[in-house]
């Protein structure tokens, strides 16, 4: 796999690990003060559920865990698998988000929230593309990626 893809992998995966450590360790802190800084975004959308934001985090959680495994091992198939499962929940996100304003945010705000959001899919769409070249870096001859690598996988190396 291109270094660039699984750096780029990486760069999603940080901000997925973060926000779901953060909600499941602390959900109403999470809840308060998301993203950390001015204007705080999931509050200005009442009412606050622990349940709800525990469940949230695990799911950020889970991306992050995906898409950082996936550019662990560089095999193009659980790159694509990652790549799905993240675009499978950024896209319905951002798209909720343009068309539901937030009570407690200004439009500016809600615009630059949108706008991060889609910034988030294009760059996994980015990636995407860049997973589907068919040009490979070189595989090392040993280490666990040997051991992982089959030549009956078809999506290949």
């Amino acid at each position: 796999m291109k270094t660039w893809v699984r750096v780029g992998m990486v760069v999603l995966a940080v901000p997925q690990l973060a926000i779901g450590i953060w909600a499941m360790v602390a959900p109403h802190s999470w809840y308060q003060s998301f993203p950390g800084v001015e204007p705080h975004l999931i509050s200005a959308d009442p009412p606050y559920n622990a349940h709800l934001a525990t469940d949230a985090g695990i799911g950020f959680f889970c991306t992050g865990v995906g898409l950082l495994l996936a550019a662990a091992w560089g095999r193009r198939s659980g790159v694509w698998v990652a790549l799905v499962t993240f675009l499978a929940f950024a896209l319905p996100h951002a798209l909720y988000h343009a068309g539901h304003k937030a009570p407690g945010l200004s439009d500016a705000d809600d615009v630059r929230e949108v706008l991060f959001l889609f910034f988030g899919v294009v760059f996994g769409v980015v990636l995407a593309w860049g997973a589907w070249s068919r040009e490979e870096e070189p595989i090392p001859s040993s280490g666990p990626e040997s051991f992982v690598h089959s030549a009956r996988d078809p999506a290949g190396p």
